[in-house]
């Protein structure tokens, strides 16, 4: 192998950023230190998927040289590429430097944009020979997905010296909550996990075609775990759960208009016997448990948000140190 040493140049409202050497590898990724706004040091880090286009994803770690265990946090679905890390990352700053004094590494990150339903018609695919390139290569069978993408996350920052491959935890909202649900039953890379109001209509095959919305017609009111059930597709679902391996706490909200969703993937992930716990607070804002910024750059978590973080920081120490 070569070692590859890229430099790129940008300009952008946060600085410059700049090139890192890189890994010995055939396909590199690339390592942009950048800064927030008060000075803290992150690192901004394009990720190669397996058919080889990149994700970015922004990376804190603590003082020292590991290997340290890391969280994956995530917000909703993958959009707007590299600003969605530089936007996130200002409103994670308070989070994520939480997380760096409690001795974790972190990372926010993105993925391609979500197909909805594919990941219900795709199924297993298969290896093909590359006949078009000339090359000797095998290629999959179907286009990758978002969570592809997040399972080659994983696989990145498990390569990274100063990680711990084995103490990998996720922690996801919304539609990133489905995300880890699925990279948890296609792999067994996540040491500990936490999907949070996760989105999980696709993963527990809900049809909800005909479930009532809300004035606007865009919000599934889905409330009643009964009425979820008979939407819901358990068969198949629960061959997904059935593979399952890593601690999951499965966090809610009182009142959300998906809280039956919530409700019924601990329900079946606690009927096959799983090490799963739930939490669900009341709280006036979706994701929550995503400790943010405001605005202004201040930090100043609710109470509630406090006891959820205290919940899932606690979970993480067990699983992850």
């Amino acid at each position: 192998m070569i070692r590859l040493s890229i430099l790129i140049l940008f300009c952008c409202a946060q600085g410059s950023l700049i090139a890192q050497t890189l890994v010995l590898s055939d396909i590199p990724w690339i390592n942009l230190d950048q800064d927030f706004k008060n000075g803290d040091s992150w690192e901004l880090q394009l990720v190669p998927t397996q058919d080889e286009i990149y994700v970015p994803i922004g990376l804190v770690k603590p003082e020292g040289d590991g290997p340290f265990p890391i969280i994956l946090i995530g917000s909703g679905q993958g959009i707007n590429g590299i600003k969605k890390i530089q936007d996130q990352m200002d409103i994670s700053h308070g989070l994520m430097m939480r997380l760096a004094n409690r001795g974790y590494a972190s990372a926010f990150v993105n993925f391609r944009n979500e197909v909805p339903e594919l990941y219900n018609e795709v199924g297993d695919a298969a290896l093909i020979e590359d006949n078009v390139s000339g090359g000797s290569r095998t290629l999959r069978s179907r286009g990758s997905l978002d969570s592809d993408d997040f399972i080659s996350i994983l696989r990145h920052v498990g390569n990274l010296s100063y990680i711990d491959a084995n103490r990998i935890g996720a922690i996801g909202s919304s539609h990133s909550g489905e995300i880890i649900m699925k990279a948890v039953s296609d792999s067994d890379l996540l040491a500990a996990a936490v999907p949070a109001e996760a989105a999980v209509r696709e993963y527990l095959l809900v049809n909800d075609a005909d479930a009532p919305r809300d004035e606007t017609g865009t919000e599934l009111q889905l409330q009643d775990v009964n009425y979820v059930r008979s939407l819901s597709n358990r068969e198949r679902a629960m061959e997904r759960i059935n593979r399952i391996n890593t601690p999951l706490l499965i966090m809610g909200r009182d009142g959300d208009h998906l809280q039956g969703l919530f409700e019924l993937l601990f329900e079946w992930v606690n009927e096959s016997k799983k090490n799963v716990r739930w939490l669900s607070y009341s709280h006036h804002e979706h994701g929550y448990v995503l400790l943010r910024n405001f605005p202004d750059g201040s930090f100043s978590p609710d109470r509630i948000q406090e006891l959820a973080y205290k919940e899932y920081a606690e979970f993480f120490d067990k699983y992850l140190k």
